[in-house]
């Protein structure tokens, strides 16, 4: 820890919020010409490279100056006042949940912001596509950051607008009906979860705020169990959309198949978070009488999401069916997600811990699989898995023809399926504990069934990584009687690419190899979430 002054801190938060925003607008404006370079558009695309850099740097001395010993406590914290007639507050800050998910975000938008600068995506002005960028980052800084339930929601809508445009007008085949469908199921479930919180601000037994932290230390006391149900299916069922939550997952394959990759980077590695965050940070201490009568409920849409994930997943990795290796991630995410609703569905220290885990594993892991499948499709033109596989049409195989972007993916595909030493086994490990020992008043058998579909997941998510590594890495031998295309080599890692990708690698070990790095963070904010639960 840094000691700092708490005027310091309460600076360095509103400037990881602000600074984004004020560099979108800037990224509009002509460039001065000594910064030009090569050219306005070169000038502009290191300027986002630099915002975001500056963001990612005030966000790692925040953490440093974060007090470890209160991670429980909001830190940090700024709150005054906006809109009086509404009791609306410019409140923010920082606990141990909410931390870990402002360095993720301030860390891929600068990855991704420096890919691009070496990678521009095809398509309009660059200066539109970094203001979005750095847009798109300013909305998720300010939705983990927020204490104010109507901030919260604005913050969560803004969003919306730049990944709508990023889709629409950067991204592939089918981008426009892609970017459409991502904006209609989002909007919708925006509107019920607008009313949820609503409902939660006006009925606080004290009198009408808005205020998250006098909300969750009130936890539902006062408050008619009819009120806290009504509310958790309300603000549920928009954070469901946004996780993606099985039935309403069915926007996001459409929208990471046509993304450009840093799109599929910040839509998996960022915005699927801001939906299991919602549900820790609002639902659980605001409605916990709500939540606890649904949470079978959304214990099975999980695990009914892991298993239909996973089998997606597999039916596109098998020979011959078409598969697209960006959709098959994509739905691997379904899945993935799917964990993390069930440890928060368990309501038990270990099952919300583990939810919080497997969030930040899966934006680094996720984050690093899209990065490295838009490396590929840019060397072979394709992402298609038939003609990955296929020697005899060209295919990949990565081992041969460009060995360090074949072991960085077999690295990420084994990290994705959860092996022990990396990130992504000890989110599943805690989600699965939880429903082995799920909270009181929870139907043990019945989450002994959930925890049985989640382990079955864990296996057909191996099955599926390994068969992907194995026809795109490997490839396959060409049919009988068919001439095998040479073994040209493809161009291997690049210096940017090396640059964006090693913290990723370096992360997903780390936290595979030190959980308690995280966990130390999570644990004690949340018991202050769930008072009374001892294990």
């Amino acid at each position: 820890m840094i000691p700092l002054d708490d005027t310091v801190t309460r600076f360095l938060l509103l400037a990881v919020v602000l600074v984004p925003l004020l560099g979108a607008v800037a990224a509009l404006l002509p460039a001065p010409p000594g910064l030009r370079g090569t050219g306005p558009e070169q000038a502009v695309l290191r300027h986002g490279v630099t915002v975001t850099g500056a963001v990612l740097a005030a966000a790692l001395l925040l953490a440093a100056a974060f007090d470890h010993d209160r991670p429980g406590t909001t830190q940090a914290e700024t709150d005054v006042s906006w809109i009086p007639a509404l009791d609306v507050r410019l409140h923010f800050g920082v606990d141990g949940v909410s931390l870990p998910l402002v360095v993720l975000t301030a860390l891929l938008c600068f990855l991704c912001a420096l890919y691009g600068c070496r990678r521009m995506p095809e398509g309009p002005r660059p200066q539109a596509f970094v203001a979005l960028l750095l847009l798109l980052e300013a909305g998720t800084l300010a939705t983990f950051a927020a204490l104010d339930l109507m901030v919260f929601f604005l913050a969560f809508e803004t969003v919306l607008i730049p990944m709508y445009f990023l889709i629409a007008r950067w991204g592939g085949e089918g981008r426009e009906a892609a970017a459409r469908k991502f904006v209609l199921y989002t909007l919708l479930g925006s509107v019920v979860m607008l009313l949820g919180l609503l409902l939660l601000g006006l009925s606080a037994p004290g009198g009408p705020t808005f205020d998250m932290t006098v909300l969750a230390e009130n936890h539902g006391r006062g408050v008619a169990h009819a009120t806290q149900l009504l509310a958790a299916l309300a603000v549920g069922i928009g954070l469901a959309v946004k996780t993606p939550m099985w039935p309403l997952h069915s926007w996001l394959p459409d929208a990471h198949t046509t993304a450009p990759t840093v799109g599929s980077v910040l839509l998996a590695g960022v915005l699927l978070k801001m939906g299991t965050y919602g549900f820790v940070r609002i639902v659980l201490p605001m409605a916990p009488g709500g939540i606890h009568t649904l949470a079978p409920y959304l214990a099975a849409f999980a695990t009914t999401g892991i298993v239909y994930g996973s089998l997606a997943c597999l039916f596109l990795a098998r020979r011959g069916n078409g598969g697209d290796l960006k959709r098959l991630v994509a739905y691997s995410s379904v899945g993935h997600m799917g964990f993390v609703l069930l440890g928060i569905a368990t309501l038990t220290r270990a099952g919300v811990n583990g939810a919080l885990f497997a969030n930040v594993a899966h934006g680094l892991i996720t984050g690093l699989l899209f990065f490295l499948v838009g490396a590929v499709k840019e060397r072979t033109g394709t992402t298609d898995l038939d003609r990955l596989a296929s020697d005899e049409r060209g295919g990949a195989a990565l081992y041969g023809r460009a060995p360090r972007l074949g072991g960085l993916l077999a690295f990420a595909a084994v990290a994705s399926l959860g092996l022990p030493g990396l990130a992504g086994f000890w989110g599943e490990l805690l989600a699965l504990l939880g429903a082995y020992h799920p909270a009181d008043g929870l139907s043990r058998p019945a989450y002994l069934v959930f925890m049985a579909f989640g382990a079955l997941g864990t296996l057909l998510t191996a099955a599926y990584l390994l068969v992907v590594v194995r026809r795109v890495c490997m490839g396959e031998p060409p049919s009988p009687g068919a001439a095998s295309a040479p073994g040209t080599a493809l161009p291997d890692v690049h210096a940017h690419e090396f640059a964006a990708w090693t913290p990723l690698v370096v992360l997903t070990v780390l936290a595979g190899l030190w959980p308690a790095l995280l966990l130390g963070l999570t644990d004690p904010a949340v018991q202050s979430i769930l008072p009374g639960v001892s294990r």
